[in-house]
């Protein structure tokens, strides 16, 4: 239950933030962004709270370690892997550049219009 009211603040926090954005159109735009990522930043907290809140940042702490036991690859392997993927591009587009022209003169000789 107390969850649920800590969302519907949020989205009606969230709301009327947007709300004054817009409101407030005549005051200036930077005044009006950093009110705007405040109270961003405050329903972040208020959602944080929350049981979904937490495991969702949880779930961002497990990424990141995970994202850390990466291995990634070299600049040599990177750019070896890159040569080999725009070779075969332009092999396969090769390939069905005659594929079309061959259906191209296929079409023409039997529409009889390859004069």
């Amino acid at each position: 239950m107390a969850d649920s009211i800590k969302f519907i603040f949020a989205v009606i926090l969230t709301a009327a933030a947007v709300a004054g954005f817009y409101i407030f159109a005549d005051q200036s735009m930077l005044l009006r962004v950093i009110a705007l990522l405040v109270v961003g930043g405050v329903v972040v907290a208020i959602l944080l709270q929350t049981a979904t809140g937490r495991r969702a940042w949880a779930f961002a702490g497990d990424a990141r370690t995970e994202v850390r036991k990466v291995v990634w690859p070299s600049r040599k392997e990177t750019t070896q892997t890159t040569l080999v993927v725009v070779a075969m591009v332009v092999v396969i587009s090769a390939m069905l550049w005659l594929v079309d022209l061959f259906l191209m003169w296929a079409v023409r000789l039997l529409t009889g219009q390859g004069g």
